[in-house]
């Protein structure tokens, strides 16, 4: 059950303004991993907030609306699938939060962090493994992140629907492994990740090169 507990413990320690922090898109073989950070009100009602995985989709756009129209802040941050194959996934995802970071555009003092630590954030920062479903403000931020990257990948099915992207979001599910198959992959996939590294000399569709 997400609280405030963990920002409690870091206004106790004497830090003002706190940012909750999380990412989605990790582990699709296609599109953006996205970031997103968010300031919450001390007086904000968290209930319905909650690990974004665990809600429906309506749930998360319903909540969505709501946390953006109320936090004090709030900032994405988006690295492509180019830039993965180059630095991979893991460094992506650190550059994707510290952007969504400086997209916040305000002064924060804390920043707390779903899952393990990230290297060279601006702030100190505590990172909880599973804080997505334990603090409010982690919570928050993987909604911001999960509506953001879902609306990317809805997009991108106008482009190349052949795949379904709108369906599994650039999940590796069995659709999707079997339009790469057949189609081979299409430029939002991520040409390092299995099974796309070894289908990717087999595709015939432009713009790969």
């Amino acid at each position: 059950m997400t609280d405030w507990t963990f920002e409690e413990q870091a206004r106790a320690d004497g830090y003002g303004v706190i940012a909750g922090m999380d990412e989605a898109g990790r582990g699709p073989l296609a599109g953006p991993v996205v970031a997103a950070a968010v300031i919450l009100p001390m007086d904000f009602d968290p209930t319905g907030v909650r690990d974004s995985k665990m809600m429906t989709a309506a749930a998360r756009e319903k909540m969505f609306a709501r946390i953006t129209s109320e936090a004090l802040a709030y900032g994405v941050g988006i690295i492509g699938p180019e830039v993965i194959d180059e630095i991979n996934i893991l460094r992506a995802t650190h550059r994707a939060m510290r952007a969504a970071l400086n997209d916040l555009g305000v002064v924060f003092d804390f920043i707390l962090v779903d899952g393990r630590a990230v290297p060279e954030l601006p702030k100190p920062s505590r990172a909880i493994v599973k804080g997505d479903s334990k603090s409010v403000s982690i919570a928050a931020a993987s909604i911001i992140a999960k509506v953001t990257r879902d609306r990317i990948m809805v997009e991108i099915d106008g482009l190349y629907p052949e795949y379904g992207f709108a369906g599994h979001k650039g999940y590796g599910s069995k659709l999707h492994l079997e339009a790469i198959n057949r189609l081979g992959p299409c430029p939002c996939h991520r040409k390092s990740f299995s099974p796309i590294a070894e289908r990717k000399a087999n595709c015939q569709l432009p713009g790969l090169d």
